[in-house]
């Protein structure tokens, strides 16, 4: 349970999920492709974060809900707009962290539930061409 706190946090601070030496991204979160330290493959398949991005951004949003489930009403357009920029302001600044603890959130599921071809299980390593650079 330690390591999997390790990990979650390693994502959070946005680096390498294993490591925790090399940086995430390398402009906003626009992933790198490898760990620079360990050579982590970050991304395994395309989009296999989607599912854990999705549910870290329900999460805030689920507390907005809650707040107008017990009683919150706005009774002007000033509570109104202080109630949107209350739930989007932490979404936007938050964006790389919860980005990143998607990305340890799928390493731990590749950790916990292996296929013998991923690399971290002694698998061949990808090598996907990267237009980006």
């Amino acid at each position: 349970m330690k390591n999997i706190w390790r990990v979650l946090s390693r994502g959070l601070r946005r680096r390498c999920p294993r490591c925790g030496e090399g940086p995430l991204f390398r402009r906003g979160i626009k992933a790198w492709e490898r760990c620079s330290q360990c050579g982590l493959l970050y991304e395994r398949n395309y989009g296999d974060t989607w599912m854990y991005t999705i549910i870290t951004d329900r999460i805030p949003i689920f507390a907005g809900i809650v707040a107008w489930y017990f009683g919150f009403r706005a009774m002007n357009w000033v509570g109104a707009t202080l109630f949107f920029v209350a739930m989007a302001v932490p979404l936007v600044l938050t964006i790389p962290h919860r980005q990143g603890l998607a990305i340890a959130l799928d390493y731990l599921s590749r950790v916990y539930f292996p296929d013998p071809s991923d690399e971290i299980h002694g698998g061949t390593p990808v090598h996907r061409a990267n237009a980006d650079d």
